[in-house]
């Protein structure tokens, strides 16, 4: 792992640490922590909270600016509002020069089950969903972050497949094909599962 790599992902570890709700790395990084090396390089670090928890963003981070992603645009989220689906991502970035900037993905959940935004027929138990990568770092499992990732792959996201499904345990890999199923039936990576 690169020494800048390790500090972007250590800062945002770091800056999570006081978080008062569930959280975890998503995105390529989560995959690199379930495989304790670094298999390529990252834009960001991406972290999944629930949407239930997003008041905490700013309640932690109160003199950070932050704002939602909406329909591919970044506008200004103001602390009085609630962010409903659609709308999954959020970027904040600290005052301070150079600054920090941490990305959240919201995430469903009903009681203890993950549900998949995109199919809510898709679900996992919490448990099975937060995982320990490496220097345990809290990680989205990697069958869910594959299962995001199969949207439109791009050659990351195939080489982060390949990389991957070889060390997932079967339990993993058969959720990994039965939501595939559900979600995108005709996917290539249905064949190597």
């Amino acid at each position: 792992m690169s020494e800048n790599a390790r500090e972007r992902l250590g800062t945002v570890v770091t800056l999570m640490s006081g978080f008062p709700a569930p959280w975890c790395v998503a995105g390529g990084w989560a995959i690199d922590l379930f495989l304790g090396r670094m298999t390529r390089a990252h834009d960001d670090v991406d972290v999944a909270v629930f949407r239930e928890d997003q008041r905490a963003i700013h309640d932690c981070w109160p003199h950070w600016s932050k704002q939602k992603v909406v329909a591919g645009t970044f506008q200004d989220w103001p602390a009085d509002e609630w962010l409903s689906l659609p709308i999954h991502e959020i970027h904040i970035q600290s005052p301070d020069e150079p600054p920090r900037v941490v990305e959240f993905l919201l995430n469903e959940r009903d009681g203890e089950r993950w549900i998949f935004r995109r199919n809510p027929a898709v679900t996992l138990p919490i448990g099975e969903l937060i995982r320990t990568g490496a220097g345990g770092v809290p990680i989205l499992a990697p069958a869910v972050v594959l299962l995001y990732k199969a949207k439109n792959p791009r050659p990351k996201d195939e080489e982060d497949f390949q990389v991957t499904v070889p060390h997932m345990a079967a339990g993993d890999r058969e959720w990994l094909a039965r939501a595939l199923e559900l979600v995108h039936p005709a996917h290539a990576w249905l064949a190597k599962l």
